[in-house]
């Protein structure tokens, strides 16, 4: 249970992930409702390693934390496996963005794998998967760039600059979106649709 102390003892910082990080109150505030309700005691704290702010509100003064801003990444359990983990080991590299890269494409050669297109190499799959209709000619462009952007890095090219956290973060953010579209939507129609039926 995490409380509204001067330090605040999440697992991973939401902005660049990295592992058990300091983060200490910057700033303090109560806000409540224009009726004089709704008391809420608010702490900023800063990432000592990236500078990013978290916010954290709670109803008692150093009691239960109710609600952080920015939540944390969280990786569906919905996908499949072996891209899961993919995912999980690129979030969780941020902060070493060239091997992040990297794992942001596994993730995506994994879950066409997972949607059975497996032959040939991830250039050709991606292609079949847009010409399929599975993505979108979009997704398809951002895929390679992908693709593309990890060859770079699996190649040691010199004419290519290491990437940094944003790079990374772009590539994350797009394995996330197939992710969200190939296997988290699908799950959820599914289930409202069973549930719906009830």
């Amino acid at each position: 249970m995490l409380r509204l102390v001067n330090q605040l003892d999440l697992g991973r910082c939401p902005h660049c992930n990295v592992d058990s990080p300091n983060l200490f109150v910057v700033a303090q505030i109560n806000t409540n409702a224009h009726s004089g309700g709704n008391l809420k005691y608010w702490k900023v704290y800063k990432c000592i390693r990236c500078g990013g702010l978290v916010t954290s509100s709670s109803k008692d003064p150093d009691g239960q934390v109710l609600e952080i801003f920015p939540n944390s990444t969280k990786i569906e359990d919905t996908i499949p496996e072996k891209a899961k983990n993919y995912l999980s080991q690129a979030l969780n590299s941020l902060h070493a963005p060239a091997g992040s890269v990297m794992l942001s494409a596994s993730a995506v050669d994994a879950m066409l794998k997972e949607k059975n297109y497996k032959e040939g190499s991830l250039y050709s799959r991606i292609n079949k998967a847009a010409k399929d209709h599975l993505i979108t000619d979009d997704m398809s462009k951002w895929a390679h760039e992908i693709r593309l952007d990890a060859n770079d890095q699996r190649h040691a090219d010199e004419e290519v600059p290491i990437p940094n956290e944003t790079d990374a973060k772009r590539c994350l953010d797009f394995a996330l979106a197939l992710a969200d579209f190939l296997f988290v939507l699908p799950s959820r129609v599914s289930r409202g649709l069973e549930e719906s039926n009830k």
